[in-house]
């Protein structure tokens, strides 16, 4: 088989979708890979890189999409590529399709096969290829809500951990899944005072088990988030439902609860966001305000630490991807499960039920277990 890896076009994109190393592992398996020509440099990662480990460099990402029969990637394909996928053609990468009907729409059309990270799910309904990139982005979360809460960034001009003396910042945690659980141990290291809200009393026994005295556990409901509105210098939209549009927890109205110059930071915003008010933004021109309220919500904050972001994410895509290409997509669904979970878009039919439903398309049943 050959498998192709282009550069990412998304703006402000610096993750790659393959290391050198994943390179060497297909070709001792009698694979070709193809790596389109600079595509790892934001990750740090040489043209000479590749090479060295059995790749070939192309100039261009025709060449990639006209000769791969299976394309590796980071993000999903944007306007300028999805016009280059062929009929049957493997895209393993995130899409994100509920978010957005015309990706979903033109790569239906398209006859490709579209494999997404977000959706790999195992038995416990754990989400492996996420989850890196949910660390990255919980982490991150607080970074960047502790820098736009500062005044020159039209903030409340609050130092997350306060002084002494000084009562440190109120963050407000939406959603205790892996990005709010790792953006706590971040703002409670920092010494902030941190509020995590979940609707799974199991996981808020956990969270309440494992987080450091000054993050308090509360049950979920339009009530609590309101009044936590009220108290945030710093909220953190960090819910999910896999594979389906994020629930809006916060309507535009809320925004009057909240105190001029508060910051929300939506990680959610990859699958709509969690906020009414959210749109998606770049790292280049990261916030916009609505009702005095700073609203951070870049769609793929782990881009911006390319390095770390790429060797965290092929870490856990190779071995899924050895799977696919060693079997072929239909043996490997229905060997492993999580690959027939991952199928979202299978040569015209949509497959994944959730983004079905968001759309009311067609739903095809073709690799439901």
């Amino acid at each position: 088989m050959i498998i192709g890896v282009p550069k990412e076009v998304k703006r402000d994109e610096y993750r790659v979708g393959m290391l050198p190393v994943g390179v060497e592992e297909f070709l001792v398996r009698g694979h070709r890979v193809l790596v389109e020509a600079d595509a790892g440099l934001g990750s740090g990662l040489s043209n000479q890189d590749y090479l060295e480990h059995g790749a070939e460099l192309v100039a261009s990402p025709e060449e990639i999409y006209a000769q791969a029969d299976m394309v590796i990637k980071v993000k999903e394909p944007q306007a300028a590529e999805r016009g280059r996928l062929r009929p049957g053609q493997i895209v393993f990468t995130y899409f994100h399709f509920a978010a957005d009907r015309q990706l979903t729409e033109e790569v239906l059309a398209s006859g490709a096969i579209a494999v997404a990270y977000e959706t790999l799910s195992d038995e416990h309904g754990r989400l492996p290829l996420l989850t890196p990139m949910s660390e990255v982005a919980g982490r991150m979360s607080v970074q960047e809500g502790a820098k736009y809460l500062e005044r020159p960034q039209r903030g409340r001009g609050v130092l997350l951990g306060g002084v002494p003396g000084v009562e440190p910042a109120y963050v407000s945690i939406l959603g205790g899944g892996v990005v709010g659980a790792n953006a706590a141990k971040i703002a409670a290291g920092m010494g902030a005072k941190v509020a995590m809200l979940d609707i799974n009393m199991d996981r808020l026994r956990y969270l309440s088990d494992i987080m450091p005295p000054n993050v308090t556990v509360l049950f979920s409901d339009r009530h609590t988030v309101r009044e936590e509105l009220r108290r945030a210098d710093l909220v953190i939209g960090a819910v999910l439902v896999p594979g389906a549009k994020a629930p809006q927890l916060i309507h535009r109205d809320d925004l009057a609860l909240m105190k001029p110059g508060s910051v929300i930071v939506d990680v959610a915003v990859d699958q709509g966001g969690c906020t009414e008010t959210t749109r998606p933004t770049t790292h280049s021109d990261p916030v916009f305000i609505v009702g005095d309220v700073v609203h951070y919500c870049v769609a793929n904050m782990p881009g911006a630490v390319g390095r770390t972001s790429t060797f965290a994410l092929c870490n856990v895509t190779l071995p899924w991807a050895l799977r696919i290409v060693q079997h072929g997509l239909p043996e490997a669904a229905e060997q492993f499960p999580p690959i027939a979970r991952a199928i979202n878009v299978y040569q015209g039919e949509l497959t994944n039920r959730a983004v079905a439903e968001t759309f009311d398309i067609a739903y095809s049943p073709r690799f439901a277990a």
